[in-house]
């Protein structure tokens, strides 16, 4: 993280988005594998498409965005749609954004979040969930990367809830264990990390504008 440090200045314009609403969001259970996501249909409901082409409707990011995204159905989908929209270049499929992995909880009910954040609050380890270091570590190092390759850009990271939140932590300078203090990402939400490492969430119209 020191090469993001909240003081240091990004060459580029980064933002986030958590994917539409999946199918395993309307059924109500953890899926954080990615064994698990290719076995089965994860991807989005019609609701979560529907989100995802007004958020992407609504956000002014221009058609030369760079748009990541995790290799998850869900995620996938939801780049798709943006891309499409944006009508920008193919998508970058970076396993550095997948969902964070809950380990004894995959499959199990969201009810089991609450758990999980408590341990990070704790710094206690929870049933082979993977810590929030190293979900810093990785998001954190796929942000550095991006750095090296591009100056300039605007860069779209499509991703998950707790990633997300755990990544806009660390470079506001809030401890990560406590991600869950910052205003939680909405399904399909598109929210902008300031280029001196702060978070802005969007106006309550829902569109956003560049920082």
């Amino acid at each position: 993280m020191d090469q993001l440090s909240p003081a240091g200045r990004l060459a580029n314009t980064f933002w986030v988005m958590r994917h539409g609403q999946s199918k395993a969001n309307a059924s109500g259970i953890i899926v954080s594998s990615i064994e698990r996501d290719r076995r089965g249909d994860f991807g989005l409901t019609e609701l979560g498409r529907e989100q995802v082409l007004a958020a992407a409707g609504g956000c002014a990011l221009p058609a030369g965005t760079v748009i990541c995204s995790s290799d998850f159905a869900r995620a996938r989908q939801s780049a798709e749609i943006v891309r499409g929209r944006l009508g920008a270049a193919p998508t970058v499929i970076a396993p550095a954004l997948r969902e964070r992995y809950f380990g004894d909880f995959d499959g199990s009910p969201v009810s089991n979040y609450p758990r999980v954040w408590a341990a990070d609050e704790a710094g206690a380890a929870c049933g082979g969930v993977e810590p929030v270091a190293a979900v810093l570590d990785r998001m954190a190092g796929f942000v550095s990367e991006l750095e090296r390759s591009y100056r300039g850009r605007d860069i779209l990271l499509v991703s998950h809830g707790d990633p997300l939140q755990i990544l806009q932590a660390g470079l506001a300078g809030t401890d990560p264990s406590r991600h869950r203090d910052l205003p939680p990402l909405q399904t399909a939400e598109i929210r902008a990390l300031l280029a001196g490492g702060g978070v802005t969430p969007p106006p309550p119209d829902g569109r956003v504008t560049p920082p």
